[in-house]
């Protein structure tokens, strides 16, 4: 079994657009969160959906889903307070779906993505669902295609590091269900409630997790600037320019 595992919790701050949470923000006249979930719902190997969403838009989100014909969602829940407690609740309703189903959750692979990443493509979910059935997990990332350094207090710098070696994590992060589930109750048990990303929990508690490289555009949209970009770069593969 396949799910993806949509985190769409956020409001939106740093994007400054009154009071609409940025996932609802239109492009072609779709909201974001549906350009996303479309992929998902159109690809062979995924057979459900969870999304967790900002309570209050909850009734909006499934609307929209009637109206543009999405058809794999089968859960749609309130985040917690904490992004690390949305995404814990969001596979909690996976194992509970694996559970009605007489799955256990060894048998699951859950790829966890931004609501707000619109820019994936049928090729980066495929290699992500193979690498969990390969390697068990996949976390999806690019080149890092400009110079990294590092400061000290002062702000100076004392290290300009090899860019070659050094890839930027992006999503869909994916692991067999019982694996992550592990990670966070250890993370429950432990007090570690602070991290967020869910590779960076799974290296937390020693796992080894391999890397599929993803489309360069594959952009989180957080801020209006993200938004302007994702815009011009959808118009451009559109038109056929990129």
């Amino acid at each position: 079994m396949n799910t993806a595992l949509i985190f769409a919790g956020g409001v939106g701050r740093r994007m400054n657009s009154g009071a609409i949470p940025k996932q609802f923000l239109e492009y072609d006249g779709k909201p974001i969160i549906i350009h996303t979930v479309e992929h998902f719902d159109k690809h062979p190997m995924i057979d459900t959906i969870v999304v967790v969403m900002v309570e209050s838009w909850i009734d909006t989100f499934r609307e929209q889903l009637v109206k543009f014909g999405i058809s794999k969602v089968t859960s749609v829940i309130a985040g917690g307070a904490t992004g690390q407690e949305s995404i814990r609740l969001g596979l909690y309703e996976v194992e509970r779906l694996a559970r009605e189903d007489n799955i256990s959750a060894n048998e699951v692979t859950v790829l966890i993505h931004d609501g707000v990443r619109p820019l994936i493509n049928e090729k980066l979910i495929t290699d992500n669902i193979n690498a969990v059935k390969e390697f068990g997990n996949a976390v999806t990332v690019v080149p890092s295609i400009e110079t990294v350094i590092e400061i000290d207090d002062d702000g100076d710098i004392f290290k300009v590091a090899d860019r070659s070696i050094y890839r930027l994590a992006r999503a869909p992060q994916s692991f067999i269900l019982s694996d992550i589930l592990e990670a966070h109750r250890r993370s429950l048990e432990d007090g570690t409630d602070y991290i967020i990303d869910s590779a960076m929990l799974m290296r937390h508690y020693g796992a080894v997790l391999h890397t599929v490289e993803g489309p360069i555009e594959n952009i989180k949209i957080t801020t209006p600037m993200d938004y302007i970009v994702f815009k011009a770069m959808a118009d451009a593969k559109r038109r056929g320019e990129i």
